[in-house]
C-alpha cells in the first residue's frame, strides 16, 4: 500500500490529476477503475476523481508494489522518497509543458520584485525565455526552480509533485514583470485572473515618432503560424482576433516617444504590431520595426532588440487564498538602456 498526503503546494488541484502525475504511466481509465472499487481512496473513502484536494488530505493506493512501480517514470518515483538537488535533473514542468524536461539551474540571475508563500514576482530581463522552445533550452521556468531549490524555499520531493510554472508568458526579447506559481492555488488564481483580463497589465516601450497625445486601438490581429509573425486589420478577416490597446506618451526627444501602453487584450506580438500598423513601431524591432531607424541606434545606442518592457500590473479584488493581494500594484524598473536613449528628457515613473 502506498500513501500520499498532500503538501501545501499541491493542494486545490482535483484528485484525478495529482495521481495523473503520481502514476504517470497509467491510463486514465485504469485511474478511474481503481477509485471504483476503492482500490485508491481519498481520506478513507470512495473518490469519483473530481474532488479537490486540501493541504493533508491522504490518498491511499491499496495496489501491488510492482504495479505502482510499473505505472511510474523515473520522476514520478521520486513522490514520497528523499530527493537532492541532483535528482531534479529532467524533471517536466508543470501545466502545458509538464512532459517537457526540466534542468533546474543553479545562482539564476533572478531581479524578484515580490516573493510570498503562493507566487513569485519577476523582473525577466530580455533575451531570456520565459519558457522553454526547445528541450535544450534553459529558460525562466528552470531559473526559477533552482533559485526555489537553492533557497530551501522548496524541496526536490515537492519538486516531484507539483512544478512552478509561469502565469504569463512574455517574448524572449521583451522585458518586465513575469507571474510565477509557487503552489498549485497561486499558479491557478493567478491564471485564472489573467484568462479574465481582471489583472490590468501595463508596458513602455521607445517608439519611432514623436506623440503628444494618447489613444485607444482598436482592429484584428491574425497570426502567421508558419512565420510567427502577425498583422493587424481594421475589420475582421477570417482566423483574426479582436485586439484593444490603449497609450499614452510619458515623454519625446529627437523624434522618439517613450510610450505607456495599457495592455487590454493579450495577443501574441499585438503591442508590437499594433502601434508599427498605426506608424510607430517600437524601436529595435526586427519584425515590425524601421530598418532604417533600427540600424542608426543600433550603431549609436547598441540597441539590439526591441524596447518593450512589462512595466506595472494592477491586481483585482481576489477572493480566496491569495485575497492578502487584492487591489496590491507592482512595477519593474525601466531598463537603463531606455533612459540612456531618452536622455536627457526626465522619465516620470
Amino acid at each position: 500500500m502506498r500513501q500520499i498526503t498532500v503538501t501545501r503546494r499541491e493542494a486545490g488541484q482535483r484528485m484525478d490529476r495529482l495521481l495523473a502525475r503520481y502514476l504517470d504511466e497509467a491510463p486514465k481509465g485504469f485511474l478511474y477503475k481503481m477509485m471504483r472499487k476503492k482500490n485508491i481512496t481519498l481520506n478513507g473513502k470512495r473518490a469519483q476523481g473530481n474532488e479537490l484536494l486540501g493541504e493533508g488530505d491522504v490518498i491511499c493506493l491499496f495496489l501491488a508494489e510492482e504495479t505502482v512501480e510499473k505505472f511510474q517514470s523515473g520522476p514520478a518515483r521520486l513522490r514520497g522518497k528523499s530527493a537532492g538537488y541532483a535528482s531534479t535533473q529532467g524533471l517536466p514542468t508543470y501545466a502545458s509543458q509538464e512532459k517537457a524536461p526540466l534542468k533546474p539551474v543553479k545562482n539564476p540571475p533572478l531581479d524578484i520584485l515580490y516573493e510570498d508563500e503562493h507566487i513569485l514576482l519577476v523582473n525577466k530581463p530580455a533575451g531570456m525565455l520565459s519558457q522553454k522552445a526547445r528541450p535544450q533550452d534553459i529558460s525562466l521556468v528552470e531559473y526559477l526552480t533552482g533559485y526555489l531549490l537553492e533557497s530551501g524555499a522548496m524541496t526536490g520531493e515537492e519538486l516531484a509533485g507539483f512544478r512552478p510554472a509561469v502565469c504569463n508568458r512574455l517574448d524572449r526579447n521583451t522585458s518586465g514583470i513575469v507571474i510565477a506559481g509557487k503552489t498549485h492555488i497561486g499558479l491557478q488564481t493567478m491564471s485564472r485572473l489573467l484568462k479574465e483580463r481582471s489583472i490590468r497589465k501595463f508596458y513602455r516601450c521607445v517608439v519611432v515618432g514623436e506623440i503628444s497625445e494618447g489613444r485607444y486601438l482598436k482592429g484584428w490581429l491574425k497570426k502567421d503560424q508558419n512565420g510567427n509573425i502577425v498583422s493587424v486589420s481594421e475589420r475582421e478577416e477570417p482566423g483574426s482576433q479582436p485586439i484593444e490597446t490603449e497609450y499614452r506618451p510619458v515623454s519625446t526627444q529627437n523624434g522618439l516617444t517613450l510610450l505607456e501602453v495599457h495592455l487590454i487584450t493579450g495577443r501574441s506580438h499585438q503591442i508590437r504590431a499594433h502601434l508599427a500598423h498605426v506608424g510607430h513601431p517600437v524601436l529595435g524591432d526586427p519584425k515590425y520595426g524601421s530598418a532604417g531607424v533600427n540600424r542608426r541606434y543600433r550603431a549609436s545606442h547598441g540597441v539590439q532588440t526591441q524596447l518593450l518592457h512589462a512595466y506595472r500590473l494592477e491586481l483585482p479584488e481576489i477572493e480566496g487564498a491569495l485575497s492578502y493581494l487584492s487591489g496590491r500594484v507592482f512595477t519593474a524598473p525601466m531598463p537603463e538602456l531606455f533612459r540612456r536613449i531618452m536622455e536627457p528628457i526626465c522619465i516620470i515613473e
